[in-house]
């Protein structure tokens, strides 16, 4: 229930930064999201603070990586539209903050473990190093997907995509798993949905605008265009002389 408030926070720095207008439209969507998944997941819990403090500076850290990324990838002149650079100069960061915590809370136990550093079968340490590489290569297609998708449209795009992954995780969960769902978890579901069907036709409506035809106003910057410009105007000279000249030929 408190990761629900993840979108809330993208949001809030989104228009901090000034990578989205504060619409009526955008506040509406954000709290459809927000409200529906903390009432889809809502359930009687035992309340622990330390938990409850952890998962919200998360999210709050959450908003602030994924607006500034946003802000990374959509930079021109940073040269970093490409997620595949993106990566390169963000994973290693990542990997050095990873690591320490690793170290200290898995390290020893790994270090111990007969499946990988004291392995007595060849065949068990092949399958946990095979699927050590499996899930690396899975991981490296979701931060790439991830990635992709923030240089295309926005990091609350995202967060939204998330959040439709996990109310389909928690539906399979009850299908599978025979996880109560009470009215008002379903009352949140039909919420959420709203706020994600509404927030895909703004986007669709908002592609849809841009696409339309624009003015020539300011193609002028690019120097091939100004180029091409400047050498079509002399030939569209000449072709207005060449038809006045044949006009005149007939009329005599």
């Amino acid at each position: 229930m408190t990761k629900s408030s993840a979108v809330l926070f993208i949001l809030i720095f989104s228009l901090i930064f000034k990578l989205e207008e504060l619409r009526a439209a955008l506040v509406l969507v954000v709290v459809l999201i927000a409200g529906g998944l903390f009432m889809f997941t809502y359930k009687s819990t035992q309340f622990n603070a330390e938990g409850f403090a952890l998962v919200l500076g998360a999210s709050f850290i959450g908003g602030i990586r994924w607006t500034l990324t946003q802000m990374l990838l959509q930079k021109a002149e940073l040269g970093l539209q490409n997620p595949i650079d993106t990566m390169f100069h963000l994973q290693p960061l990542m990997f050095l903050g990873l690591f320490p915590l690793f170290a200290v809370f898995e390290g020893l136990h790994l270090s111990t473990s007969e499946k990988i550093f004291r392995f007595q079968d060849t065949g068990l340490l092949l399958r946990v190093l095979g699927s050590l590489f499996l899930g690396g290569i899975l991981a490296f297609g979701l931060g790439f997907s991830e990635f992709l998708l923030v240089s295309r449209t926005s990091s609350l795009t995202l967060s939204i995509a998330g959040i439709f992954k996990e109310v389909c995780t928690l539906l399979l969960a009850a299908h599978l798993l025979g996880d109560q769902i009470s009215l008002l978890n379903w009352l949140g579901f039909a919420l959420c949905l709203s706020g994600i069907s509404l927030h895909i036709a703004l986007k669709a409506l908002h592609s849809r605008g841009d696409s339309g035809p624009k003015p020539l106003k300011g193609l002028g910057s690019n120097p091939d265009l100004e180029l091409l410009l400047r050498t079509s105007q002399p030939e569209e000279k000449d072709n207005e002389e060449e038809e006045g000249y044949f006009v005149a030929q007939g009329q005599q």
